[in-house]
């Protein structure tokens, strides 16, 4: 099996119809199924010229955009691996993956050539090739027409590698995520049902992952004419123009880029245009934002989709599920309902060992550890579509454990399960609060922060000994009536501190999750309020 194959299948059912849906040269682009799936194919035979051999890796700096997705077919046409590292984290980081992985051949846009500069590791790369315009020492994709379209893909066995992304481990190492592809195709089928494809729609989506799944699918993917290397400062007005203008019935973003296209569409009055549903994901799904979408949109359908790197997706809950008792609990240190595990995965709450090893174990002994209903612990999982693990091994020890020889994945994030089966997510396991009044888990306060209008974002953490509260607010400043009044609402949660500052570090790829290492060490620099 080759997952390149899908793409294949449908641009032999709609030829014609638009597959992406991007902009280039200050104006958009339409590139149907048929036209993406003939430069993957030239695209594929001018790879093959350069000499590359199945299992080479190629590494790939280019932005969501229809060369990104003819590039990676492509790839994997020919048996060769995707590899992605994220350039925001800087030099250092791209050393040190091409250190774990060293690839063989580099694609990238004529700004990511750039860093050739900087980067001892892609300046070693044998094979290079420039999406934009021709630089030296790099073969152009303006050539591509003058290769024939390669045949049939290449054999691929389940458990060949297909794409590879890096993330962090212990101490910061990168650990590289392979992703075969058969765990691709059993991912791909788990996104269509849990997202509801059906071919022919067409869906703005800012995430990549998920147009890869939309291509095997049959929908459109529109990008969004926005710096998705920020997507809690995107500009929403040439996003709303872009649904204004090719209709999608369909949104997948992560939080922060949701949030600011709500932001927009309050600001000038309007909705969200023709969108019926909304899936997002990638970091916390706070209930404010659910309001907020409610107000500008209250006919449409808001999924919110938890999941990981190594696990997409777990589980997902919609708006229009929760009851008011659900949003009482979340505004009463509950956390965050995530909802009910998507079919054909196991979830287990274990108690929260994070950072120590666990040992091989029986069925029988998992389901004795596992927490009933109500108990709060470490989130693992199992299934078809569960990275079984990583590079050489590399971070396996502290993620991933065995139950009856079939491995298991530790989320590392905490949660717990209610009465109804429904899964609630309380924070990272590391980033709780441990002290002689017992554990505090960070969802529990922040989600409860963000029901007072004047807190954008918050983030708990503990700092000298005491629980403190950094509080990004929503205005100019927080005022002491106001942190005294967030101080009384949260004694429950023995808040001793709340302290505001101007801006709460986020994760570089989403900016939905809180770094809480950079928010550590700018709570030691600022002031109490």
């Amino acid at each position: 099996m080759n997952v390149a194959e899908a793409l294949s299948e449908q641009a032999r059912l709609r030829p014609d119809a638009p597959a992406v849906i991007d902009r280039a040269r200050g104006q958009d682009r339409v590139t149907t199924f048929g036209e993406l799936e003939t430069t993957a194919r030239r695209a594929a035979a001018m790879l093959g010229d350069s000499g590359l051999e199945r299992g080479d890796a190629v590494l790939v700096f280019q932005p969501m955009s229809a060369e990104l997705y003819a590039a990676l077919v492509a790839i994997l046409r020919q048996g060769l691996v995707g590899m992605f590292v994220d350039p925001a984290r800087g030099v250092a980081h791209i050393e040190d993956c091409c250190g774990v992985l060293p690839p063989q051949a580099f694609i990238g846009s004529g700004r990511a050539h750039l860093l050739r500069l900087l980067s001892p590791a892609l300046r070693r790369i044998p094979r290079k090739f420039s999406t934009g315009l021709p630089l030296p020492g790099a073969r152009s994709w303006r050539g591509l027409r003058r290769f024939p379209e390669a045949g049939a893909a290449a054999e691929a066995a389940a458990d060949a590698p297909a794409l590879v992304t890096f993330t962090s481990g212990t101490g910061g190492r990168p650990k590289a995520v392979v992703r075969t592809h058969g765990f691709l195709d059993a991912q791909r089928r788990v996104i269509a049902e849990t997202l509801t494809h059906r071919a022919g729609e067409v869906e703005l989506t800012s995430l990549p992952i998920f147009v890869l799944a939309n291509l095997a699918s049959g929908l459109t993917s529109v990008i969004p004419h926005a710096d998705l290397r920020r997507p809690d400062a995107i500009d929403p007005r040439p996003v709303l123009r872009q649904i204004d203008r090719f209709r999608p019935s369909r949104c997948v973003a992560p939080p922060a880029f949701l949030a600011r296209l709500a932001d927009g569409c309050a600001r000038r009055g309007r909705s969200l245009g023709t969108l019926e549903r909304v899936y997002t994901g990638g970091g916390p799904v706070f209930p404010r934002l659910l309001r907020d979408v409610a107000r500008i949109a209250p006919s449409v359908e808001v999924v919110a989709v938890y999941g990981s790197t190594e696990a997409e997706p777990i589980a997902r809950t919609t708006r229009a599920e929760l009851d008011d008792a659900d949003v009482a609990a979340m505004r009463g240190g509950a956390g965050i309902l995530a909802g009910a595990p998507v079919p054909g995965l196991e979830v287990r709450i274990l108690p929260d060992r994070w950072g120590t090893p666990l040992p091989p174990m029986t069925r029988a002994a998992l389901e004795a550890q596992a927490l009933p209903p109500g108990g709060a612990g470490e989130i693992v999982v199992a299934g078809e579509h569960v990275l079984t693990g990583y590079l050489g091994g590399v971070g396996d020890s502290e993620s991933k454990f065995r139950v009856d020889g079939h491995v298991w994945h530790r989320t590392g994030d905490a949660g717990r399960f209610d009465a109804r089966g429904r899964l609630w997510l309380l924070g990272r396991c590391e980033s709780k609060i441990a002290d002689a009044r017992g554990v505090l888990y960070p969802f529990a306060v922040e989600c409860a922060s963000l029901e007072f209008a004047y807190v954008r974002r918050a983030a708990l953490d503990a700092l000298d000994g005491l629980r403190v509260l950094a509080v990004e607010p929503a205005g100019r400043g927080l005022s002491p009536a106001q942190s005294r009044e967030l101080a009384r609402a949260l004694a429950w949660a023995g808040v001793d501190e709340v302290r505001a500052i101007r801006r709460i570090p986020l994760d570089p790829r989403h900016n939905s999750k809180v770094d809480y290492a950079a928010l550590r060490r700018r709570l030691s620099s600022s002031r109490s309020v």
